[in-house]
């Protein structure tokens, strides 16, 4: 197990405050002094912003500019990548700046609220469709999406990126691990369903509390929001969570069972008794583990059974490889699907979809990325809604009663 992000969430105010990054990057700096002397690697070195429309208020035309000033200055205060937040209804323009600001940064990543307690944003949810459309062919192989995630139903404070932002003007700090093989690990060669679960539990306890007590005794001086323990995958066997759920006894995921497998490794993690914070579930992004390339390649695992994971998986939908001619009106039901779930089942989803410009469905994935394995384009069965779907700025959807 690895801590995939160190994520310090932050105002950094407009213009830029420098003092506000260096605080970040010295606080960064040592948590992760503080974390590998327990033994943990850390991979990255994070911050998350408020909103971008809030930070830049009525500025927010030069968010292209704003967003690569950050990317240039990251790297002075020892911080790999930073969120800026979401795009909010209220803030039509927001949407509409975020793929320019991809285009013009290397490092920074964006979400857009499409569904919140408020209900379905319809015009917010088209314009995330449109933002994934736009961003395609900034890079030859649909890459750019990876900065990009629509969100459902999401709240501040997850360490994760792209959903990850900041309210207050307080910081605040998160982890986020990589945890995958500790799944794999639980049921391989486990005697029966509990006694891998309860293996499980237990893994996910200890390293969680002893995350916790660094954040607790060494880095007191900053509230330590907790800890996201989506069982996240690195692209090879011994780190998949689809290998996990095949070690569980389901032949291939993508079959029936699997819902039943991601719901039991989703509440191993409910079950474990540390701080949590953010999705702190099952994590399905196809093309950063092995396992779920693999079954999505050969057809067994499609984009439906992934939005159907979604029923009890923590992320959503995640780094999904799609046709590079799908439009925006063939996005909108996807998003419109995993809002309602967010929104009934009141749980945060989120979706990174990734056309690939030039490949059909069934084309090879071809990223040079280490921590993508490639797979085949999937195909989105999808067409353009129509009235009374189509009616109307908001949905309300509330919850499901209990």
């Amino acid at each position: 197990m690895k801590i995939r992000s160190i994520t310090y969430f932050c105002n950094p105010q407009f213009p830029l405050d420098d003092s506000i990054l260096q605080q970040a990057g010295d606080f960064l700096m040592q948590a992760s002094a503080a974390f590998r002397a327990e033994g943990y690697e850390v991979q990255t070195t994070r911050m998350a912003t408020t909103p971008f429309p809030r930070l830049l208020d009525s500025h927010i035309d030069q968010l292209p500019k704003f967003a690569e000033g950050l990317s240039k200055l990251l790297p002075e205060f020892n911080i790999a990548y930073a969120a800026l937040g979401p795009a909010l209804p209220e803030s039509p323009r927001s949407y509409e700046l975020i793929p320019d600001a991809i285009a013009a940064s290397q490092n920074i990543f964006f979400s857009g609220v499409m569904a919140d307690a408020r209900g379905i944003h319809m015009d917010a949810l088209r314009a995330c469709a449109e933002i994934i459309v736009r961003c395609a062919p900034i890079d030859p192989n649909g890459f750019a999406n990876l900065n990009f995630t629509a969100l459902a139903n999401v709240s501040a404070g997850a360490p994760f990126f792209p959903a990850a932002y900041h309210e207050g003007d307080e910081p605040m700090f998160a982890v986020a691990v990589e945890s995958a093989d500790l799944a794999v690990d639980a049921f391989s060669g486990a005697s029966s369903l509990e006694d891998g679960r309860q293996a499980l539990v237990r893994e996910i306890e200890r390293h969680g509390q002893a995350i916790a007590k660094v954040a607790a005794t060494r880095l007191w001086h900053v509230p330590f929001g907790g800890i996201d323990f989506s069982l996240a995958p690195f692209p090879d066997d011994a780190h998949s969570l689809g290998g996990a759920v095949e070690r569980m006894g389901i032949p291939r995921i993508g079959l029936h069972g699997s819902v039943a497998a991601a719901a039991l490794l989703t509440e191993a993690i409910d079950r474990a008794d540390f701080p949590h914070t953010g999705f702190s579930g099952f994590m399905q992004p196809v093309l950063e583990d092995s396992v779920l390339a693999r079954r999505a390649a050969d057809g067994t695992l499609t984009v439906k059974d992934a939005l159907l994971y979604s029923t009890v998986c923590g992320t959503g939908l995640d780094t999904v490889p799609l046709p590079g001619d799908t439009r925006a009106e063939q996005l909108v039901p996807l998003l419109l699907d995993l809002s309602a779930l967010a929104l009934r089942l009141d749980k945060p989803l989120t979706a990174r979809l990734m056309p690939v410009p030039g490949k059909q469905a069934g084309d090879e994935t071809t990223f040079d990325f280490g921590f993508f394995a490639n797979s085949r384009v999937m195909k989105l069965d999808a067409e353009p809604l129509s009235a009374p779907m189509m009616n109307g700025a908001l949905i309300p959807l509330s919850p499901r009663k209990k």
